[in-house]
């Protein structure tokens, strides 16, 4: 099964070999609209929203990747992971940023860079869909707020990092900067 890792910017070669790592995945780069061609899910990664929105219109792949999440058979839509600033992306909302230019996919409302600075940046252990996770924070988003049909995958400090709906998955810290493929596992079970 193809994954393809959006590279324009961010985390992509972290996220790359992550998936080189989980067994019946073939991970793809995924730079214009052909390279979507035939991929089952697709990562967006951490690394400045702002400037990931602009490029994703750029490029012509803003509107491509959310037509094929939201139209034909559940089943063959495609799936989304955002972690840090591709959870921003795909929020329906952003506070304080009401007009802000998300694909809004995802029932959830974000805050930006919610835990602080670059140098308020940690590393800790959650609990992801029920199984310890390494997850390490980088100017973090924070969910708000979730839809009803959103799930809760996991909580710091009683507060949401991680979340799905449908075939849309988000994880407000970066997974890939670890040793565990524990999340790309998940992911790939829902593409």
């Amino acid at each position: 099964m193809k994954i393809g890792v959006l590279d324009i910017q961010g985390s992509v070669e972290e996220h790359f070999a992550a998936l080189e790592k989980v067994s019946g995945v073939t991970p793809v780069l995924v730079k214009k609209i052909e390279d979507l061609d035939g991929v089952r899910g697709l990562i967006i990664p951490g690394g400045e929203s702002t400037t990931i929105g602009k490029l994703l219109r750029r490029f012509g792949l803003r509107e491509e990747i959310i037509r094929r999440a939201t139209t034909g058979k559940k089943e063959d839509r495609l799936a989304i992971w955002g972690t840090c600033a591709g959870a921003i992306l795909i929020a329906k909302k952003i506070v304080g940023r009401e007009n802000a230019d998300t694909m809004t996919l995802m029932d959830i409302t974000i805050e930006r860079n919610a835990y602080g600075r670059q140098t308020d940046s940690f590393e800790t252990e959650v609990k992801f869909d029920g199984k310890s996770l390494p997850a390490v924070f980088i100017r973090a988003p924070k969910i708000i707020s979730a839809g009803n049909g959103v799930s809760v995958l996991a909580k710091y400090n009683d507060e949401i990092v991680a979340a799905r709906e449908g075939k849309l998955l988000v994880t407000t810290f970066h997974p890939e900067l670890t040793n565990s493929t524990k999340a790309h596992e998940y992911f790939a079970g829902i593409c």
